[in-house]
């Protein structure tokens, strides 16, 4: 992580009583959850609004139980001291990121992205889906290329996320057979359907899987390190979650990752005007990387 980024500067307000009552199973006061906005925003940039005290009680509250601890401030002083390690650093940050996805989630950006997996046809592709969750929008994109270039396409996705929890599932590329934004003819062409016991669950079919390499990465970390530049790139609905100095670094490390001209393609809610040296919106939500 690096040192220099600012703890949050918004103050939280004082902790409603259905947090701060003596009614809860354990301690957990405005100066708690100070700390937790500070230490998750130190560990991965989320700048934590004031408000999510409850969500922040629920979440973290099984990780009291499941190390022994009494109270919020002691599970903190022992996170700080490093007692738990690099695992229980690891657990912290899965329980207060959100996931929330499914298969073909804004959907106006699939045809867009086939466009340009067209002009690339004959060529090697290489994606980064730098929010995997559970696997869903990785798994979108494999679809998406197998469809406009083939199963046989030269094309590596390469699919991470913070959170080692949802990583693991969607490595396992299984899901409910009812899950969103699948079509009948989808279902049928990428997915295998499960009998006796597995009955009501879809696997991702072997030759869409082999397109994907799932990997934990964090978009603080100081090592931004990828191999071959990208040809284009997914970062939805993730930068909604920093404030704008992480965001600006942040975008700052997505465009040396990336090959001139390629494409970011971002969230419906994100804007990046500020940063027109390094990306020219292209079409809706969707950027052109500028520079050689």
């Amino acid at each position: 992580m690096n040192a220099a980024l600012a703890a949050p500067t918004s103050p939280a307000r004082a902790l409603p009583p259905s947090v701060a009552d003596s009614e809860r199973e354990f301690s957990f006061g405005t100066a708690d959850f100070e700390r937790v906005r500070q230490l998750i925003y130190q560990r991965a940039g989320i700048n934590l609004q004031a408000g999510k005290q409850a969500m922040v009680y629920s979440r973290l509250s099984r990780r009291l139980r499941e190390t022994g601890h009494g109270s919020f401030a002691d599970y903190l002083q022992w996170l700080e001291r490093g007692a738990g390690g690099d695992a229980e650093w690891q657990e912290f940050i899965n329980c207060l990121t959100t996931n929330l996805t499914s298969f073909f989630r804004e959907e106006h950006h699939f045809p867009l992205l086939a466009q340009a997996l067209q002009a690339r046809r004959g060529k090697p592709v290489r994606i980064w889906c730098s929010a995997a969750s559970t696997g869903e929008e990785p798994y979108s994109l494999a679809m998406t290329v197998a469809e406009t270039l083939g199963s046989g396409a030269d094309c590596r996705i390469l699919a991470t996320d913070i959170d080692t929890n949802v990583l693991a599932t969607a490595a396992r590329g299984v899901y409910d057979a009812s899950a969103r934004g699948l079509s009948p003819e989808r279902l049928k062409a990428h997915f295998l359907r499960g009998t006796g016991a597995n009955a009501g669950a879809i696997r991702v079919k072997p030759e869409l899987a082999r397109l994907i390499e799932f990997r934990a990465f964090n978009l603080m970390s100081p090592q931004w390190s990828f191999g071959e530049s990208f040809d284009i790139v997914f970062c939805r609905n993730v930068m909604i979650y920093f404030d704008a100095p992480t965001q600006r670094r942040v975008l700052e490390n997505i465009h040396r990752t990336m090959k001139a001209g390629s494409a970011l393609f971002v969230g419906h809610s994100e804007n990046f005007s500020d940063a027109r040296e390094l990306f020219r919106l292209r079409g809706k939500t969707v950027y052109e990387r500028l520079g050689a």
